[in-house]
């Protein structure tokens, strides 16, 4: 996996995009603002593209995106319910039309054996619906980060092409 396999999925979601005439934003934990960066990347791509929340912290979580601290306490940063209300705290907080949110353990550090290293959760949600996915990803940390960059614009190209 390379910049231009990742370069390729955002362009590619970003023709859906302008093709539904929707907006995305983004909110992201392990990926550090990745999926947002390769949007960018995308000449034109502010048609499609409103804005993007780097929420690293629970503090961030619950600040930027409304994240519960009861979620936060009952499932971890690193969980499909976290996932679910960073894309919807996302949503309510942008001009965009589908969000997609995504937390994990991208290493080296910070895996436990319940919560290993590789383990991503991503949410897209949109006024018509929601999808989510659980990965187990392989490699080291810029491989995680870049594995669950595609993998997210994967998730909002198949939640927007669904309806």
């Amino acid at each position: 996996m390379n910049e231009d396999d990742i370069t390729v999925m955002a362009q590619k979601m970003g023709r859906i995009a302008k093709k539904h005439g929707i907006f995305i934003a983004t909110a992201e934990s392990c990926t550090g603002g990745g999926i947002a960066a390769a949007i960018t990347r995308i000449p034109g791509s502010a048609k499609w593209f409103d804005r993007g929340f780097v929420t690293y912290t629970n503090d961030a979580k619950r600040d930027d995106l409304g994240v519960a601290d009861g979620l936060l306490e009952q499932y971890g940063a690193v969980s499909e319910p976290v996932a679910l209300a960073m894309a919807a705290g996302a949503l309510a907080r942008s001009a965009a039309d589908v969000a997609v949110a995504i937390t994990g353990v991208a290493g080296p550090d910070g895996g436990t054996p319940e919560k290993p290293v590789g383990l991503v959760h991503l949410h897209a949600v949109s006024p018509a619906g929601d999808r989510s996915a659980e990965f187990s990803l392989p490699g080291d940390r810029a491989t995680v980060r870049a594995r669950a960059t595609v993998a997210a614009l994967h998730l909002v190209r198949a939640l927007v092409t669904q309806s």
